[in-house]
């Protein structure tokens, strides 16, 4: 057992690919190693080789030494939810029952909206606030399972359906629903192996409620239930205690229409599965037909396997499920082609600055003052309030909402406090963020709002409190009723629509009522230069300088940054599949801000060299339109990628994405005033006005 580790509170190791990296270094994304080797590991640096190190004399001592700082004071804990259980041979294990999904309604039903067998009494697990906007519904199941106690053929019930209830069971199997199950917070999977043998089985959430077939010289097309479940729980077994932890949870679903002879009795024998014969089932051949007035009979194995993967690693096998290859080249691909764009922008604006400042700075007569050309022309008018000015306080205020909440999460999600192992931890993370980060919008916004010589904090506060969350709130509230009209679990719950209504008025509300506060408290951000009071005329601007064409080509770049690592998002989102890359996430967010900043001061510069000082509203919705060509690779994702047919799950799909379009405009508008705001500061004091 290590004396000190990080397996012991991180869910699952560093999402990293550390095993891509020399040993040594993989020592920032696994550490399970004793404390004093983990710490000469540390101070081991290999270059190539040969290597290069500290003493082995040294590195011992001053592992001796952190040893005893950090002895007295080193207190283990686990994340909620996630903490290790240890089962010893023969004690019960809960199997819960979660929600029915399906790529192709995106409309999640709980699992005993079919007549599945229940248990005596269904209990509900308490769920966080992020798993009921997800459409989770855990509840308990009446399979018994055993620690290290195999079962075959267990019957678990026997149901005769009627006309309704076999509607009901097809139309799941037409739209290829599934079932999920959680087994000591593992979900459970269905192993598929490649036809090639050197790749690594991929595993499916859930198994298919049923399957469509046809019969033998019939063209007609039935559909046929998986009644026969065959479970496989891997554990791994501590060889001191005898007691084991549970690393892994299978199925292999199949179809088999039962028989067994004389009337039907609680102690009836199956011909067609029977463990004192030895009868197992093994396939699909002799299918169970959905059909109105057809019994149906329910049975399950369960094999116990002892696995050397560790409690700490069983999430590798849920999270290593697609190629990994083309997902880092495309993203370090990404990576490294905006890095590059981003170097010759700053370059070429750092020399042409220079270069401009330098030529302002030596003009000394009258003659020569009036015969400069460029940005410097527009000084007097280039800090002059905008038009609609409120609004765009409100904005940049939520913006600066939003973009704390993002930073935040990312930084979690990178240490690992949010992996998939914690369901609806992220989403539950992001509103508490986002509630919490009022105070930052409301300070950011009667800032800003004071230096346009604004009076009014109280409303403008008000309104940066309520404009962006009512929006998408009311997007959120119609989409919702949708959902409802459709009998899904996805639904949210009158008390939980009420929670979120009290979360924004009783604490985002106030908290940006006192950040507006403070942040009209502090004195008012003095502009470089005097505004003249008569604004200066702007001449007729090139075709290219057209605010809508320069808008439009200023998203580009930011959307670049991030449209590879978007069609993991979208695919994990709306296939049903884990995302958790958050390393490379939180890189290409940070390539986003400076991409976005970056562009926005170009375009800025080439606009205020036209003498067109109308800066403000163009500086936020230059990168902000970014949003745009997210909103058109989410529709083209759509067409392409998705078999959504259902008009409400249609909706759906652009409702949400219209939501998370519109808060990437708020966030990418941000960041780019935010960049031109000081830029044009930065090159107005650094030259000379008379």
């Amino acid at each position: 057992m290590p004396l000190f580790s990080l397996a012991g509170w991180l869910p699952f190791p560093f999402p990293f690919p550390y095993k891509q990296l020399p040993k040594t270094l993989s020592f920032f994304f696994q550490i399970s190693a004793p404390l004093p080797f983990q710490i000469e590991s540390f101070l081991t640096v290999k270059m190539g080789s040969p290597s290069r190190s500290i003493h082995k004399s040294t590195a011992t001592m001053i592992s001796a030494i952190l040893l005893l700082f950090l002895v007295g004071g080193v207190h283990c804990f686990y994340l909620p939810g996630v903490a290790p259980e240890d089962f010893q041979k023969g004690d019960p294990l809960k199997v819960k029952v979660n929600k029915l999904t399906s790529v192709k309604t995106q409309l999640p039903y709980s699992y005993y909206s079919l007549p599945f067998c229940p248990p005596k009494r269904i209990v509900d697990s308490a769920e966080n606030l992020g798993e009921v906007l997800r459409g989770d519904r855990i509840e308990n199941s009446p399979y018994v399972f055993k620690m290290r106690e195999p079962q075959m053929c267990s019957v678990l019930c026997r149901i005769t359906l009627d006309a309704k209830t076999a509607k009901q069971f097809k139309e799941k199997i037409d739209d290829e629903y599934r079932v999920n199950m959680i087994l000591d917070n593992l979900p459970l999977v269905v192993p598929i192996r490649r036809l090639d043998q050197d790749s690594p089985t991929v595993y499916q959430l859930g198994y298919h409620v049923g399957l469509k077939g046809q019969y033998s010289g019939s063209k007609e097309e039935k559909q046929f239930i998986h009644n026969h479940l065959a479970f496989t729980v891997k554990y791994h077994r501590d060889l001191q205690t005898d007691s084991a932890r549970i690393v892994g949870f299978e199925v292999k679903p199949y179809s088999i229409k039962h028989e067994y002879e004389g009337k039907w009795k609680e102690s009836t024998r199956l011909t067609t599965c029977d463990p004192h014969t030895k009868r197992i089932v093994v396939n699909s051949n002799t299918p169970q037909e959905v059909e109105a007035n057809k019994e149906i009979i329910f049975t399950y194995d369960v094999e116990y396997q002892e696995s050397d993967v560790k409690w700490a690693s069983r999430w590798d096998a849920y999270l290593l499920m697609s190629d990994d290859q083309i997902h880092w080249f495309s993203i370090v691909n990404s990576l490294m082609i905006v890095l590059f764009l981003s170097g010759m922008v700053a370059m070429i604006m750092l020399r042409t600055l220079y270069r401009d400042i330098s030529k302002y700075n030596e003009l000394e007569t009258q003659e020569e003052a009036q015969e400069e050309t460029g940005w410097k022309l527009v000084h007097g008018d280039v800090f002059r309030p905008p038009s609609n000015s409120d609004l765009l306080c409100v904005y940049v205020g939520a913006g600066v909402q939003f973009l704390g909440m993002v930073l935040v999460t990312m930084i979690f999600a990178v240490l690992g406090f949010l992996s998939p192992s914690n369901r609806g931890g992220l989403m539950t993370a992001m509103l508490l963020l986002w509630v919490f980060m009022g105070i930052f919008a409301g300070y950011a916004s009667a800032r800003l709002y004071k230096m346009f010589k604004g009076a009014e904090w109280k409303k403008i506060a008000l309104r940066t409190a309520c404009m962006f969350p009512a929006i998408v709130f009311a997007i959120f509230f119609v989409l919702n009723a949708l959902i409802w009209g459709q009998k899904s679990s996805g639904a949210v719950p009158f008390g939980t629509m009420f929670a979120l209504v009290v979360l924004w008025f009783g604490i985002s509300v106030p908290l940006v009522f006192v950040g507006g506060y403070v942040g009209f408290k502090k004195p008012a951000i003095e502009d470089p230069v005097k505004t003249n009071k008569i604004p200066r005329q702007i001449p007729e601007q090139a075709w290219y300088m057209n605010p809508i064409f320069s808008i439009l080509i200023g998203g580009i770049l930011p959307f670049g940054a991030v449209f590879i690592e978007l069609f993991f998002i979208l695919t994990s989102i709306w296939l049903n599949q884990f995302y958790y890359i958050f390393g490379f996430l939180f890189l290409v967010f940070i390539i986003l801000l400076i991409t976005c900043a970056e562009i926005t001061i170009v375009l800025c510069y080439f606009q205020l060299c036209s003498e067109d000082y109308l800066w403000w509203w163009r500086s936020y919705l230059t990168s902000g339109s970014s949003a745009l060509y997210l909103f058109l690779y989410a529709t083209f994702y759509f067409f392409t990628k998705l078999e959504i047919t259902k008009l409400v799950s249609g909706l759906l799909y652009f409702g949400y994405m219209l939501i998370a379009s519109y808060a990437f405009f708020v966030l990418t508008g941000t960041i780019g005033f935010y960049a031109c705001f000081w830029f044009t500061r930065l090159i107005y004091s650094s030259v000379k006005i008379d």
